[in-house]
């Protein structure tokens, strides 16, 4: 391991070979307004949306309101995912080469909104009456452009963070506003779906506005609002700042196999490499847990819609803990250690609940001391587990420059891509495993709350606890081995800024 004195070989004038020559560097931008930062934490209110309707509504939707077999709705998104996880690299490495007036990024950007706007409401509007192969192929085409469109923003708005400041606590906060925005838009539409738009939808034959389509009808035109007019005001908002942003480098022939060795190069790092396994398995846990946190709210628990309602409303406040944690634990502690620390509480911790449950030591369903003991755990551990994103994102941010050094180039757009594909590629395995272990706890389809046998229930939670234990654990083992600190990264800017 390198100690900060260390580091690539340099030359005379202390800058790694092609450094000086890739033409990435550039004088001190004036600092960024608060606007700026406001429109850039907007625009993850988009890809936030969309996370929280796949996550939170789409399995249930599509297998216990429209029918569909739980099994082809999760290979549906498994494909989906593992398509879009393709186009990730590809649309990081061209948001890194692009040459334009509006700059590396903002193309794709403007490019992205009314694509991405669209197809989310056909995603929510299946035919009726239609065959089992009809459904299948209708969600998973329509999730497969809307998950393709997202990713022509997605990868070069988060790649703007890198490329906007080089600080070591500025990178986390930033960080923290995206964040912070993915989380309020995501879970106002779940909110807005339990306190309106399921009671809105309760008729004489639906006595349950979860399992009414027309709910979800409107809830796709709702979202695909939000999701036009968050990428549209954070593209304009940031424009402002393409003449301060680093240039792409030199132009030369480009092939594919120049590309594929570029970004294999750019790649071949070892703290990347253990926050590229930390991803994989932290992306099949969270395919298990987002594709089950509602069969756990409506069987396990047996909440009424209002109740679903106020814990998804407490998760406002778990993204303000997030927001407000990260940039004091990046000060005190490090991105490293406070990311493991906090990760070791958060993911330990979040399945107490259940494990109480399942041992017979909480009061029975439908007491007050139940709802709140799961919605006040629930608050803090999403907190937790926010603040260990937002650390996370910011030290895949902080390999940009020891890359750099190494290579000659700017890759924002490869390091955020290579994240995302991870956890697009590998999420939808876990979809996929939510989907067995409902197969395996021997779940009904089209289930009413109250009619599903206790066994089953118990079953559901003993085969999800060990599952995500296992999984979130090893994670944390595994980013026991990022190597990058402070003294480390302050060490590469000098060292990319002539060794002063």
């Amino acid at each position: 391991m390198q100690t900060p004195d260390e580091g690539a070989t340099t030359g005379s004038a202390g800058v790694a070979p092609g450094a000086a020559a890739s033409g990435a560097m550039r004088a001190a931008p004036p600092p960024m307004s608060r606007a700026t930062k406001v429109a850039l934490g907007v625009g993850a209110a988009a890809p936030g949306v969309i996370v929280g309707a796949f996550d939170f509504f789409l399995l249930i939707f599509y297998s216990q309101v429209v029918g569909l077999d739980a099994r082809l709705v999760g290979l549906a998104i498994l494909i989906a995912l593992i398509l879009d996880a393709l186009s990730d690299p590809i649309v990081g490495y061209w948001s890194d080469n692009l040459r334009s007036r509006w700059g590396r990024r903002h193309p794709f950007m403007y490019a992205s909104a009314i694509p991405v706007a669209v197809s989310f409401i056909f995603l929510w509007n299946p035919p009726q009456n239609a065959s089992q192969m009809t459904l299948f192929w209708y969600v998973l085409t329509t999730a497969i452009i809307i998950r393709q469109a997202v990713t022509f923003y997605r990868t070069p708005s988060t790649a703007l963070i890198p490329d906007l400041t080089n600080d070591y606590d500025e990178r986390t906060s930033l960080y923290g506003l995206r964040y912070l925005f993915a989380w309020f838009g995501g879970n106002a539409l779940a909110v807005l779906m339990f306190f309106v738009l399921f009671p809105m939808f309760v008729t004489e034959t639906i006595p349950d506005g979860r399992f009414n389509r027309d709910a979800y009808q409107l809830y796709g035109t709702i979202g695909a609002i939000v999701i036009f007019v968050s990428i549209t005001a954070s593209s304009l908002g940031t424009h402002a700042r393409i003449l301060h942003l680093n240039q792409p480098p030199p132009p030369r022939k480009m092939t594919l196999g120049v590309v594929f060795s570029e970004m294999l190069e750019t790649l071949a790092n070892r703290s990347f490499v253990a926050l590229f396994l930390a991803a994989l398995l932290g992306a099949v846990a969270s395919g298990v847990v987002s594709g089950l946190s509602l069969y756990f709210y409506t069987y396990f628990w047996e909440f009424t819609d209002r109740q679903t309602g106020l814990i998804f409303l407490g998760t406002f406040v778990a993204a303000i803990i997030g927001f407000v944690l990260a940039p004091i634990i990046t000060r005190k502690l490090g991105k490293k250690r406070g990311a493991m620390i906090v990760g070791l509480i958060a993911f330990g911790g979040a399945p107490l609940p259940i494990v109480l449950r399942l041992f017979d030591l909480l009061p029975p369903n439908g007491t007050p001391f139940v709802f709140w003991f799961v919605t006040i755990t629930n608050i803090v551990d999403i907190g937790l587990i926010i603040t260990f994103q937002i650390l996370f994102a910011s030290m895949i941010a902080d390999l940009v420059e020891e890359s750099e050094l190494k290579t000659g180039r700017r890759s924002e757009g490869v390091f955020t891509s290579a994240e995302t594909f991870i956890s697009k590629a590998v999420q939808g395995f876990g979809v996929m495993a939510a989907t067995l272990v409902l197969t395996l706890a021997q779940f009904p389809t089209g289930a009413e709350v109250g009619k599903v046998s206790p066994e089953a229930v118990q079953r559901l939670g003993a085969y999800y606890v060990p599952l995500v234990l296992v999984l979130y654990l090893s994670m944390i083992a595994v980013i026991s081995t990022y190597r990058i600190d402070r003294s480390v990264h302050e060490n590469n800017l000098r060292k990319l800024q002539g060794g002063r």
